[in-house]
């Protein structure tokens, strides 16, 4: 592969991301990549085009399924509010109903709560 298709494919996959991206988080996913600008211009491109291009346009779960996974994952983790404002949006653009994102941020939490009494 020469240099021009290389720059070519990579550009093809960081649109594709970038459409995927804006079905999902709208504004909010854009405003997270120009974030990333000032800090690594690459880092942007490599969640644009791997991300969301390839890892959440898989076909295996549906955006909703996806939105829920991330929910409970930065649920669990703690300290990741700005991403998860970030994601309880995504959940709404996909389909997520309110009371459903609730129950998997409870859901999670409980999971937190209960691995943290038990020294884990």
């Amino acid at each position: 592969m020469n240099t021009h298709d290389s720059a070519a494919t990579r550009q093809k996959r960081f649109e594709h991301g970038m459409a995927v991206l804006e079905s999902i988080d709208g504004e909010s996913g854009q405003k997270v990549i120009e974030s990333l600008a000032g800090i690594s211009p690459e880092l942007g491109h490599q969640v644009v085009a791997w991300a969301f291009g390839e890892m959440y346009d898989r076909p295996q779960l549906a955006l909703r399924e996806r939105q829920l996974v991330t929910l409970g994952m930065l649920t669990a983790l703690g300290g990741c509010e700005p991403q998860l404002d970030v994601h309880i949006n995504a959940a709404l653009n996909v389909g997520l109903k309110p009371d459903e994102i609730v129950e998997a941020l409870l859901h999670a939490a409980a999971r937190r709560r209960s691995g943290r009494w038990r020294g884990r």
